[in-house]
């Protein structure tokens, strides 16, 4: 017989199952009047527990705020940073970013703000 607390634990497993392991959802994308070929963008980022997140940069000054969970962030050529709900910082254009959620059960979660020529990718995969 299968109790009520081991329900539990597997439904608890089955929804972080389900939740992807780094994600991106872009809130505002606009021109910035007086920057003629410059956009503004706003996303969400989540990055599940545990989950190293995609190597990558953006193609524009990016700056996040995290809401809730800690991250150590490796930004080419500075040493690792670490933020926790609360802190912000900026990365400069095209600087290799590999994002990691410092825990094991919690998600991290953050608001970025992105000033980059119009039209370039949200981020750029690296290898």
């Amino acid at each position: 017989m299968i109790t009520g607390a081991v329900l539990g634990v597997i439904g608890a497993q089955a929804l972080h199952a389900q939740q992807p392991a780094e994600s991106r959802k872009v809130l505002v994308t606009q021109d910035l009047e007086g920057i003629d070929g410059y956009e503004i963008r706003i996303w969400r980022t989540h990055i599940g527990p545990g989950v190293i997140g995609q190597k990558h940069y953006h193609p524009g000054t990016e700056c996040n705020y995290v809401l809730a969970g800690t991250l150590i962030l490796e930004k080419g050529g500075e040493q690792p940073v670490t933020l926790k709900a609360g802190d912000a910082q900026c990365a400069r254009p095209r600087q290799v970013l590999v994002p990691k959620n410092a825990s094991t059960t919690e998600p991290y979660e953050s608001v970025v703000v992105m000033i980059a020529p119009k039209g370039q990718p949200l981020a750029v995969p690296v290898k």
